[in-house]
C-alpha cells in the first residue's frame, strides 16, 4: 500500500502540476489532500478545476472554510483574491470537503489539529518562528485521537514525528504551493523552509511497517513568483522564489 499526501496547495497551479507529474511516476494506490487548496494570489480557479477532476479525498483547510463561510468583506487579501475568481462550481466543490477524514482504522486526516483547522499541531510558535513541540504538547493537541498515523498540514513545514508514549506517527507533508509565509495568529511569526521547491509525502506499508518519504520537487517557481508580484503580493513573490518570506505587501 502506497499513499501520496499533499497539502497547502494555495492555488499554485504550476507546483501542483509538477507534483502530479511526480505522483504519476510514483503510482500510489491513493492520494489524499489535507486542505488549503486555492487561497493565494495565483491561479485559484484553475487549481480547483484540476482538484475537482482528480477527486482525491480532501480535507477542508482553514482558508477553504473562510472562502465558503465568511462574507467577502471579512476576508483577508489572500482569500479575497480566490473568492473573486472561483467559479460557482468550484465553490460548490469546496463545500463538499469535510473537516476531517478517517481514511482507515489506522489513518486519520486533518488540516490543523483533530478538532481545530486553524491551530498548529506539528509546530509551536515561540518568538518569531515555529518550533517542534515537545511530546506532552503533541499528546494534548491530538485530543485523544487513537489512529496509528495522523496526517496534518497547515504549518507548511514538513515533519515526521513519532510519539513514544503511544507509538503513533504524525506526518506533515509540508506545502505543495507556498514554502514560507507570515501570520499573526497566535502571535506574529514566520514559517520558512528555506527553498522554493514543492513538497509532498509518500507513505508506504510493507507488512506491518510504514515507511515515509518526503518528496521535494522542482518547478517553475520564478513564474509563480512573477504571478504573485503581478497581483500585488510582494511577500508571496519572495516566498515563492526563495523559500524565505519577504516584506508584507
Amino acid at each position: 500500500m502506497k499513499i501520496g499526501v499533499v497539502s497547502d496547495i494555495h492555488g499554485n497551479l504550476l507546483a501542483l502540476e509538477a507534483v502530479i507529474a511526480d505522483l504519476k511516476h510514483e503510482s500510489p494506490d491513493v492520494i489524499v489532500n489535507l486542505g488549503d487548496c486555492v487561497s493565494g494570489p495565483l491561479w485559484p480557479d484553475e487549481t480547483a478545476d484540476i482538484l475537482r477532476e482528480k477527486n482525491w479525498p480532501t480535507v477542508r483547510g482553514n482558508h477553504d472554510r473562510f472562502l465558503i463561510e465568511d462574507p467577502l468583506e471579512a476576508l483577508g487579501p489572500t482569500d479575497v483574491f480566490a473568492a473573486e475568481r472561483l467559479s460557482p462550481e468550484n465553490l460548490d466543490w469546496l463545500r463538499t470537503t469535510g473537516a476531517t477524514i478517517r481514511l482507515s482504522d489506522d489513518i486519520f486526516l486533518c488540516h490543523g489539529t483533530p478538532d481545530n483547522d486553524n491551530r498548529y499541531l506539528t509546530e509551536k510558535v515561540e518568538g518569531p518562528k515555529g518550533h517542534l513541540p515537545d511530546e506532552d504538547t503533541l499528546l494534548a493537541e491530538i485530543k485523544g485521537e487513537k489512529s496509528a498515523i495522523i496526517c496534518c498540514g497547515h504549518t507548511h513545514i514538513p515533519r515526521i514525528i513519532r510519539l513514544n508514549a503511544t507509538g503513533q506517527t504524525i506526518l506533515n507533508p509540508g506545502s505543495v504551493g507556498l514554502p514560507s509565509y507570515q501570520d499573526d495568529h497566535p502571535t506574529l511569526h514566520k514559517m520558512e523552509v528555506g527553498s522554493p521547491h514543492a513538497r509532498y509525502a509518500l507513505m508506504t506499508k510493507s507488512g506491518m511497517t510504514w515507511n515515509f518519504q518526503e518528496k521535494i520537487i522542482s518547478y517553475d517557481w520564478d513564474a509563480a513568483s512573477r504571478e504573485a508580484a503581478k497581483n500585488g503580493r510582494s511577500g508571496w513573490a519572495r516566498a515563492l522564489a526563495h523559500g524565505f518570506y519577504g516584506p508584507l505587501s
